[in-house]
């Protein structure tokens, strides 16, 4: 299988997904100066099954984190749903409890 390769357009404020060249998917967002919700994923169907989906949301979520001057609003049910797959995301999401872990 062909790597996915996802880069953040903010022009169109929606990180892209690429598959052997061509826009595979995008997941869309706006921001404010505190969040950045996530409003729509999309994967074209030609490219189903490959990971794209999967791929945009760890890209868009580890860029989240990096910057680390938002948090998430998932109304996305896509974004939303692999955040509940990948528990280490959580605390991205705005109004998530703060973790009681102890190191």
């Amino acid at each position: 299988m062909t790597d996915v390769t996802v880069t953040n357009n903010p022009d169109e404020r929606r990180y892209e997904a690429q598959l052997v060249g061509e826009l595979a998917g995008f997941a869309e967002y706006q921001l404010t100066h505190e969040l950045i919700v996530f409003t729509h994923t999309e994967v074209d169907p030609a490219f189903e099954g490959q990971g794209v989906g999967g791929a945009l949301a760890r890209y868009a979520l580890d860029d989240v984190r990096a910057q680390g001057t938002h948090q998430v609003m998932p109304l996305c049910a896509f974004i939303k749903a692999w955040i509940g797959k990948h528990p280490d995301y959580i605390p991205l999401v705005y109004g998530a409890p703060a973790s009681t872990a102890t190191d």
